[in-house]
């Protein structure tokens, strides 16, 4: 078991900052991901926690005790690469022997905690495989196998998923999950894929430029992103952003709603005359995209927004104009011009 900690942690190339001052902590067993879009720094994050760069600035801290300067292979961190890493001339068993081998750990206990993690990954009939006779879900399990044999304080997984193919990415992810509930070990995910994040992790902190921007669960990212980026960033489709003033005010596509649905006692944040231009049908809801008209004048032309209608028919058609509202009590609040979320609306002092 292992707490991670990043104390003001830094990493510069040259003029680029990759990472540039972050602050987190894990909690004990607690898997924590990183999100973010390319060039945001995550990878340089893990790879600092691996041991494979050396921070420009600041500390690494495992249960307390600072790794930065310690080599990798001392670190006991078991890392899972993106494209699995597996050796392709050696059978499965051989693969996970080979950080035990390595060790030189004795070969009784090489093979007790081989029937070991081959018994809780269910893959003891893989064995005798090559890597090239395994899917991408077994080959997934195998190198988890690999890492897991090594005892690891923490482990650091590096996308994963991102080389399965999309029919078994959603399975793959709870196989995962459930791998990780019954070992109880400390993991770092990096990944840029919100849909794996926010589906597997405790908590999620969102990087952009090298800075984390928030740290929460799914859902407080969701209900209460912390400024525009990660309202922007968190959601798919993302949060509709509307200028107002000095203020931006932010809709999920579910929170906008047909004004003739909305009840007598709320009161609306918006309303807006939208053209509906077309709509999508993904099997549960449809989306709906539309041009916006009127309700948002210092948007200025061409605004476009995206609804989501969870109906087996939906009631809007392409070319329709239409009233669409935003009850107050599901809209956020941003600060024009620092981007941070506000707790509420600004109310003019007569």
């Amino acid at each position: 078991m292992a707490i991670l900690e990043a104390r003001q942690l830094k990493k510069h190339f040259g003029s680029i900052h990759a990472v540039d001052g972050i602050d987190f902590r894990s909690e004990d067993g607690e898997l924590l991901a990183i999100l973010g879009p390319s060039g945001s720094g995550k990878s340089t994050l893990m790879r600092m926690v691996a041991g494979l760069e050396e921070p420009t600035a600041g500390d690494i801290l495992v249960n307390g005790e600072s790794i930065v300067g310690i080599p990798p292979r001392r670190r006991n961190v078991a890392m899972v690469f993106q494209s699995f890493a597996l050796y392709p001339h050696i059978t499965v068993r051989e693969n996970i022997r080979f950080p035990l081998a390595a060790r030189k750990v004795p070969e009784t206990e090489q093979k007790r905690k081989i029937d070991w993690v081959t018994e809780i990954l269910d893959i003891r009939d893989l064995l005798d495989r090559r890597p090239s006779r395994l899917s991408g879900g077994q080959s997934q399990r195998v190198a988890l196998a690999r890492a897991m044999v090594r005892d690891p304080d923490l482990f650091v997984f590096d996308e994963p998923l991102s080389s399965l193919d999309a029919q078994i990415r959603s399975q793959a992810r709870g196989e995962l999950r459930s791998l990780l509930d019954r070992t109880q070990i400390t993991t770092l995910y990096v990944t840029h894929d919100q849909v794996e994040a926010l589906g597997l992790a405790d908590r999620v902190a969102v990087m952009q430029s090298g800075r984390i921007h928030q740290i929460g669960t799914p859902r407080e990212l969701y209900d209460a992103p912390a400024n525009l980026f990660v309202a922007g960033f968190i959601g798919d489709p993302p949060m509709n952003l509307f200028r107002q003033g000095d203020e931006i005010i932010g809709a999920r596509p579910e929170h906008l709603i047909a004004e003739a649905d909305l009840p007598d006692d709320v009161e609306a944040a918006l309303h807006l005359d939208v053209e509906i231009e077309h709509l999508e049908f993904l099997g549960s809801e449809w989306l709906i995209y539309g041009l916006v008209h009127g309700g948002v004048p210092e948007s200025g032309e061409g605004l476009r927004i995206i609804a989501r209608e969870r109906q087996e028919t939906p009631r809007l058609r392409a070319g329709e104009r239409t009233q669409l509202v935003v009850p107050r009590h599901q809209a956020q609040y941003f600060d024009a011009r620092s981007g941070m979320r506000k707790s509420g609306p600004e109310v003019a002092v007569a």
